[in-house]
């Protein structure tokens, strides 16, 4: 699997200055350590789990798991019988064990430039315990689930943290989602609690979140499912001047023209007025290993999203190692991930993995491209940024731009950079590391899924030869294989579906509420292997490749996309009777969303009804699945037997003539009408 040597040429290598501190400072060393994770992982991890906090300790086998479908129920067990508290592990023991109280945990750098705020550890944990307080005194207990909606504040840190304090499952929906996307999740994970904010900004775009949030909960009521409290923090407000529980639109610190807060007194709670009176001491719940953490909702190839369930130790033990190493984490690094904490990445390596390390790090409220193109590296240099993890849609967006922007700044504290949410090509790779990089920054092309947890393949910035493009090799205790369509398993260089054979500590436990349903999508189509639906090709050396999605899905900005999800949300429009929706490359984003609709009788397609649509996929999932494309479709290119050969429609999108085999066509003269509907040129 790993292979005895790594090449030589046609690869990069992390500078000798970074091997002098690292953590794994050689190839031969992560061959050595990647054996004893795979042939003695209890003893791998144990050794790791020494430096947490456990209230009782485990017994039996460190991992016991059964990913075999035929032989019984699929599950995954780490350290069974211990019990601890990740919110103690990040913060108490921090703060009391490692003396790092006076460390700044964040630096908050807001929307507008100016906008900052500094939080120490001490004082995130006084903050934790007070909302953690606050949470009790609503009758949220553990086990409970809690819904976040919120801006990238330091006060949705202190939510999450806070739910995980008192056993509380906190459930985070990306402040991008449109109302019905909140609840659908709120009802799916039967929250008891909503916690919101008033507003907030995206570049200079208002977003009304509250007027959202009320949205969502008035459809939950309509449903059915009545939410019993919400409590929404002042973002946008004047808080100072709001000592009431029911103003109706508090005064704002600056202008925001358009700014709605809609408050409901028999609902609403008011962040600073609930926090105000709390105590800053709370003892933390303490929570069984197999416990749940989050709920985090990814889309799902049929449409319905998948609540996708974490559980407390083993995904502090991998988000904690994998930061660690993957990074390179140095006690004096200040660290920046420019993610959005809805999304795992967020979770992973803005909250978990950075505090559990006592690191320092960059929260960002705003846009790469907002007031300017140079924002993100004038914020490298404002809090000198040594270790740099962004996607590689921004990387292509700020391409565009050129050089100038980019140097307009020093960049001299960078050290590493990294990748995640899709994989970089290597043109974008190449000007990553030698224009954002100089080259003397390693460059880390992490693959993961929310469903793993953490990074599963990724290099190690000083032990890693690095090629661009390429994910490398394994993380440590993972094993992966890639199969061809009969389950076989291909050895050398070979292409087909990437799967793993055992699980890491940090892998998902379930489906919330659907433990079937996470059996037959990750495990039922090769059984004794977590199917990712992820295509991989291996190479002659054997580094691994991912070649995009197997499944019904799309990688829009490093974000995955249900193309179920959006064509019911077209057809539910009235002029709809069918739709097909496939992807696009597109520069940026790597993927563009391109939808065929066929009408109802007697109607015609025109830009009104195009806007009209695009508009609906916006408030039924949110603004990050608006089509790029909407062609109309007099008919589709259908098999005999009714299926919809989206292969074809592919070719039809990128302006392709070589069809391939369309002999099982029930009608191909549809084709050529396509072709001549089509929307924009040919990419």
């Amino acid at each position: 699997m790993i292979p005895d040597k790594a090449p030589k040429e046609d690869v990069f290598h992390g500078s000798d200055d970074l091997k002098k501190e690292a953590h794994i400072s050689s190839f031969e060393k992560y061959k050595e350590l990647y054996m004893k994770s795979v042939e003695s992982p209890g003893e791998f991890w144990g050794d790791i789990a020494k430096d947490f906090f456990w209230k009782t300790k485990h017994t039996g086998q460190f991992l016991d798991y059964n990913f075999d479908v035929t032989r019984g129920e699929i599950f995954v067990k780490c350290m069974d019988g211990a019990s601890t508290n990740i919110s103690y592990n990040l913060l108490d023991r921090n703060v009391h064990e490692r003396k790092l109280g006076d460390k700044v945990a964040f630096y908050w750098e807001g929307n507008e430039p100016g906008d900052e705020l500094t939080v120490t550890y001490r004082e995130l944990l006084q903050r934790v315990c007070q909302f953690a307080n606050v949470l009790k005194s609503q009758g949220v207990k553990k086990g409970d689930r809690v819904s976040i909606y919120m801006p990238m504040v330091v006060e949705l840190v202190v939510a999450m943290l806070a739910c995980a304090r008192i056993g509380a499952v906190h459930s985070i929906v990306f402040a991008g989602f449109s109302a019905e996307s909140l609840c659908e999740r709120i009802m799916d994970s039967q929250c008891s609690l909503l916690i919101t904010a008033d507003g907030f900004y995206r570049g200079d775009k208002l977003i009304n979140l509250k007027l959202l949030a009320d949205e969502a909960l008035q459809k939950c009521r309509d449903k059915g499912f009545p939410m019993q409290k919400c409590i929404m923090l002042k973002h946008l407000s004047k808080e100072a001047e709001d000592t009431s529980l029911d103003s109706q639109s508090p005064p704002a610190k600056r202008p925001c023209p358009g700014l709605q807060v809609p408050w409901n007194p028999d609902v609403d709670l008011c962040w600073l007025s609930l926090t105000r009176g709390a105590s800053d001491e709370c003892e933390p719940e303490w929570c069984d290993s197999e416990d749940p953490l989050f709920i985090l909702y990814t889309s799902g190839s049929t449409g319905k999203p998948k609540g996708v369930l974490h559980t407390v130790s083993g995904y502090m033990l991998y988000t904690a190692t994998t930061f660690k190493l993957v990074f390179d984490y140095q006690p004096d690094d200040v660290y920046w991930c420019t993610a959005d904490i809805g999304w795992i990445t967020g979770h992973s390596y803005i909250t978990y993995g950075p505090l559990a390390n006592g690191a320092t790090s960059v929260l960002f409220e705003g846009l790469p491209t907002y007031p300017d193109v140079s924002r993100m590296w004038e914020i490298v240099d404002k809090y000198l940024v040594t270790k740099f993890y962004t996607a590689p849609t921004a990387i292509r967006l700020l391409m565009k731009y050129g050089r100038e922007p980019v140097q307009k700044f020093k960049r001299e504290s960078l050290k590493v950079l990294g990748t995640v949410g899709e994989p970089i090509n290597p043109e974008a790779w190449q000007w990553y590391y030698n224009v954002v990089g100089e080259r003397r920054c390693p460059v880390v092309d992490t693959f993961w899924q929310t469903e793993t947890g953490g990074h599963v393949l990724t290099p190690l910035p000083a032990a890693t030869p690095m090629k661009p493009g390429s994910a490398t090799f394994p993380f440590f205790g993972v094993v992966p294989a890639i199969l061809n369509e009969s389950g076989e398993e291909l050895e050398g260089p070979s292409e087909g579906y990437l799967v793993f054979k055992r699980p890491w500590p940090g892998v998902m436990r379930t489906v919330f509420g659907n433990h079937q349903r996470f059996e037959t999508i990750y495990f039922k189509k090769f059984p004794g292997y977590y199917v990712t639906g992820d295509g991989c090709r291996r190479d002659k050396d054997g580094y691994y490749w991912i070649t995009g999605r197997i499944d019904d899905m799309l990688n829009v900005s490093g974000h995955l996309l249900s193309t179920a999800e959006v064509e019911s949300a077209l057809v539910e429009h009235e002029a709809v009777a069918e739709a097909a929706v496939v992807g696009r490359p597109h520069p940026v984003k790597g993927e563009s969303l391109y939808c065929f609709v066929t009408l109802n009788d007697g109607l015609t397609f025109n830009r009104t009804l195009e806007a009209e649509l695009k508009k609906q996929v916006r408030e039924k999932i949110g603004a990050i699945a608006t089509p790029d494309f909407i062609q109309n479709a007099p008919g589709l290119p259908k098999t005999r037997s009714g299926k919809i050969m989206r292969r074809v429609l592919r070719k039809i999108a990128c302006g392709e003539r070589d069809l391939g085999d369309i002999s099982t066509l029930a009608d191909s003269s549809v084709v050529e009408q396509l072709f001549q509907n089509r929307c924009g040129a040919a990419v």
